[in-house]
């Protein structure tokens, strides 16, 4: 299966990420099927460069999006749909949420 995803190059606490199409089971850092486009965290998310019509035909093919890249692509509306929780929540921290809000 396809998916399409980050992945990190650029210098030690400069971090820069190119989107790439891979193959699910590879390794992140394996060469890419194709190179979509570029990110910089370190500016705003709409300055991402995106090849926004090929990401298009290709989700539109079947290929996976991640979660973090399919927050970005909802935001620039590259494709329908609601926001995705990136994290998990362990059952230890929901509790300790839930106290925290009764005693607010």
């Amino acid at each position: 299966m396809l998916t399409i995803r980050l992945s990190r190059i650029g210098k030690r606490k400069q971090p820069y990420y190119r989107v790439v199409l891979q193959e699910k089971t590879r390794d992140p850092w394996s060469p890419a099927l194709e190179v979509l486009g570029q990110l910089n965290p370190r500016e705003e998310r709409s300055a991402a460069i995106l090849q926004e019509d090929r990401i298009k035909e290709l989700v539109a093919l079947g290929a996976q999006v991640s979660s973090g890249l399919h927050n970005l692509f909802v935001e620039r509306k590259l494709i329908a749909g609601e926001k995705v929780n990136k994290g998990k929540i362990t059952a230890k921290r929901a509790k300790a949420m839930a106290e925290a809000k009764k005693t607010a």
